[in-house]
């Protein structure tokens, strides 16, 4: 009896640490009484998922209390064995996961740099044009729609891969980057840093009118308030975007401000692209010289990713590669350091 009660305060404690495959493992145990400890150190390293090979990538769909997400996930080649970062990326409206990964190149660089590369993917059921539904309230909160869906397919990437949970970032382009943004915000212990490319900051949008008056850049309703201390995030715009007005980026500094971290210094970087793509980037930092906010105009660029592959959908060639820059700011940053 006593050993009973034993393993149902364990099971209790790894559900509450949002283990549920460790937690469903201890309860087996209950059932199984006859079995050595060796033999259940077998059963359960049978029974658990097993991690995807090296250069694979793998087609799945993910079940939580939040409803079910399909998604591809990439693992780089190299030792499985390695403990390694975890970058989640949101595709735009009409994209798939694939056409995403292909756009951006993000597996080969997942190859180059080392990282698992995970892209949770729309259903046309929750929106014909597989837009996220970012606009609406139900998806914005921790442990609810959208938001909590991909959340929990984090976890399982992580638990699935033995990926590093203190180099967990995520990334997305329009209505996947506004997403990342709301995501980042309402989970700021799952992941380390954002990147939005085209994309709105998180703000007072509730409505998919006020969604499509801030995508023409005539928002005016921005949080007033103190905020909670801000992720540090990198952006992306296009400032010839016709789709989500250039204005929008700078709600991610309105944000930063607003958090109350104390004054910030600026520095601007100019150049221009080996494509020919002129950008500006300002480095927003805080008193101890450490980045908080990293932002890129991409002159003459439209709704694209900037630098991705023609073989994908809604990208720019031409510009600065958005994906290599997005990896250095996020790679550099691990949770605690």
């Amino acid at each position: 009896m006593a050993d009973m009660f034993k393993t149902w305060r364990k099971a209790t404690r790894l559900a509450q640490r949002r283990r549920p495959l460790s937690a469903a493992f201890a309860l087996q145990d209950l059932f199984k009484p006859g079995l050595s400890p060796t033999t259940r150190k077998r059963f359960r390293t049978q029974s658990r998922p097993t991690r995807p090979p090296p250069g694979s990538f793998i087609a799945g769909n993910h079940k939580s209390r939040s409803g079910v997400i399909a998604y591809r996930l990439y693992t780089p080649v190299g030792s499985p064995r390695r403990r390694l970062p975890l970058v989640v990326m949101l595709h735009g409206c009409t994209q798939t996961a694939e056409d995403f990964a292909t756009g951006t190149r993000m597996n080969r660089l997942a190859d180059e740099l080392g990282f698992l590369a995970l892209y949770p993917e729309q259903s046309q059921k929750a929106n014909f044009a597989r837009c996220w539904n970012w606009h609406a309230p139900e998806h914005q909160a921790a442990g609810a729609g959208e938001a909590g869906m991909i959340a929990s397919l984090t976890r399982h990437a992580i638990d699935l891969c033995n990926a590093n949970p203190a180099r967990v970032y995520i990334a997305g382009i329009s209505a996947g980057g506004a997403t990342a943004a709301i995501i980042g915000a309402a989970y700021p212990r799952l992941y380390v840093a954002v990147g939005v490319h085209s994309g709105i900051a998180v703000g007072d949008i509730q409505t998919l009118q006020s969604a499509l008056t801030a995508m023409r850049g005539k928002r005016t309703a921005r949080p007033a308030g103190k905020l909670p201390r801000q992720l540090p995030t990198i952006v992306f715009h296009g400032d010839q975007d016709k789709v989500v007005h250039p204005s929008n980026a700078g709600g991610f500094l309105h944000n930063l401000e607003r958090a109350g971290v104390g004054p910030l210094t600026m520095r601007t970087v100019t150049g221009t692209s080996d494509g020919g793509r002129a950008f500006t980037r300002r480095i927003y930092q805080e008193r101890s010289g450490k980045p908080l906010l990293e932002e890129w105009t991409i002159h003459g660029s439209g709704h694209s990713w900037s630098g991705g592959s023609p073989l994908g959908s809604h990208t720019d060639p031409a510009g600065p590669d958005a994906s290599r820059e997005i990896l250095r700011f996020f790679l550099a940053r691990r949770r605690g350091g």
